[in-house]
């Protein structure tokens, strides 16, 4: 592997009994306010009857709180204005499923029913692209009822403008990975993951990139061409580019490497960062792919190996100031980590609350001047 080091710093200690903030280097840490919260079924059954959205400050203190009386996949995005967008768990009351919109009130201001699952993206017009779930027959992966992936572009209108189905693109998948990687494919598709065969858990539409440019520049394809978008099959241990004029999966890659990944998302370097859970080799990692090479070009592990393990959910972001924001979502564990693996700032959940299912899915950290419109509504 064309690594630039494996970091091996002090991992923060999840498993102890200490909750909130146990460390924070303010010097090195990059300062903002981070949006997360638990994952709810039913919240109904929680003390006061709500699930709760959290924005806490670098002390962990919580600076403001959206309520939520549905379901709650835990995955959330900050609007610009300081509205908050939000999707259901698609687990319990499919009446209720979809993406909401809450003022800073909590109050629902806009809503789109569909089977919202896992993943969606905001356009600077309001448009979304939305990844959700179908279930139905398909031969084609066996003959009996299969959870398909299905991504839907819409406007603010709910007009339908684009939409891909996962299963039209099998053929695609059988070109691009290697033998022995479409060997395990088929060996998933048949075996424990025969429902939720992809079991998708990324949309990422791809920014301006240097894989892209590089490409160009080269006189080869265009896989990474900004508007493309990024996806996870977890279930296959493959991410993937769909290319977005042709719907086209036109690079793949994973089979042999990463165990049940989440949160692959292409980063303005090229690369892509990847939530490398370890589902079934018992422990977690963070990497940095270059998808040209597909060489591993960074990795943060714990010293040893197992402390740092979610088997499940999680993600990790990259911040301006090149440190990298990581949820270990199992223990609602988040964290900080420099380029070579030092921890800078170290949360440990304190809110759990009754009845929720006390893991964080994903986190996002924003900047001071990226609240500001929040915190002038608040104080309004």
């Amino acid at each position: 592997m064309g690594f630039v080091g494996v970091l091996l710093s002090a991992c923060a200690t999840a498993n102890n009994a200490e909750t909130g903030v146990l460390t924070h280097d303010p010097d090195r840490a990059w300062q903002g306010y981070t949006l997360c919260c638990e994952s709810w079924e039913d919240p109904s059954q929680s003390p006061d009857g709500k699930g709760e959205i959290l924005l806490i400050d670098m002390a962990g203190e919580i600076v403001h709180r959206w309520y939520v009386e549905t379901a709650l996949q835990s995955f959330c995005r900050l609007l610009p204005d300081g509205n908050l967008l939000y999707p259901t768990r698609d687990r319990s009351n499919i009446m209720q499923a979809g993406v909401r919109e809450l003022d800073p009130e909590s109050n629902v201001v806009w809503y789109y029913h569909c089977r919202i699952d896992h993943d969606f993206q905001v356009f600077d017009d309001g448009r979304m692209l939305l990844h959700t779930i179908r279930d139905h027959m398909w031969p084609q992966l066996g003959p009996e009822l299969k959870r398909c992936p299905y991504m839907v572009e819409i406007n603010r209108d709910k007009e339908l403008l684009w939409e891909w189905h996962g299963e039209h693109h099998l053929e695609e998948l059988e070109t691009l990975l290697p033998a022995e990687s479409w060997e395990h494919v088929q060996s998933r598709i048949a075996g424990q993951f025969a429902f939720d065969w992809a079991h998708n858990n990324t949309l990422q539409v791809i920014p301006p990139n240097e894989s892209w440019e590089r490409e160009r520049g080269a006189g080869g394809p265009e896989r990474f061409r900004p508007g493309n978008i990024v996806f996870s099959y977890r279930s296959l241990d493959v991410i993937g580019v769909i290319d977005r004029e042709s719907s086209e999966i036109v690079w793949a890659w994973g089979p042999g490497v990463i165990d049940g990944q989440h949160k692959p998302h292409m980063l303005p370097n090229g690369r892509i960062l990847i939530f490398d859970n370890g589902t079934l080799r018992g422990f977690s990692r963070v990497i940095e792919v270059d998808p040209i090479t597909e060489e591993i070009e960074w990795e943060y592990r714990a010293p040893n190996p197992e402390d740092f393990f979610s088997p499940y959910i999680s993600g990790a972001q990259r911040l301006p100031n090149g440190n990298t924001l990581i949820c270990e979502g199992g223990k609602a564990h988040l964290f900080e980590v420099t380029p070579e693996g030092e921890i800078v700032w170290d949360f440990v959940n304190p809110y759990r609350k009754e009845g929720a299912l006390g893991s964080i899915y994903r986190c996002l950290r924003y900047s001071e001047e990226y609240c500001e419109a929040l915190f002038e509504r608040i104080a309004d």
